[in-house]
């Protein structure tokens, strides 16, 4: 049985969530990280979709770091780059919340400017 573009996304991004986790797991156990089909975005915003977005936790929620799934596929020209994308904004995302590098979160970090 295969699996829709939505359930191996879901899958990358629950592999990377599970490496990082392996690492930063005491850092990240008070966030969840979901994943949602595009941004909810005003109909002036002007300027590039974003990939993903980290909520602050209020209200004894956890922090919230979601990635958009339809914006990152978009991006990505195969399954290869797709898996990259996906790492790389997660680790963004991680290593903001902690006030880290990126390259401090994960060494195998791909940095824009490369």
């Amino acid at each position: 049985m295969s699996r829709s573009r939505a359930e191996r996304f879901d899958g990358l991004v629950r592999e990377e969530v599970g490496r990082l986790g392996r690492r930063w797991g005491r850092e990240l156990s008070r966030v969840e990280f979901t994943v949602e089909d595009v941004p909810e975005i005003e109909p002036w915003f002007e300027g590039p979709v974003p990939l993903g977005e980290t909520l602050p936790g209020e209200n004894g929620r956890p922090v919230r770091i979601t990635v958009f799934r339809r914006p990152v596929e978009a991006r990505a020209t195969g399954e290869a780059e797709l898996g990259r994308l996906i790492r790389d904004l997660l680790v963004e995302e991680v290593a903001d919340l902690l006030g880290l590098s990126p390259e401090s979160v994960d060494p195998s970090y791909d940095s824009p400017d490369d």
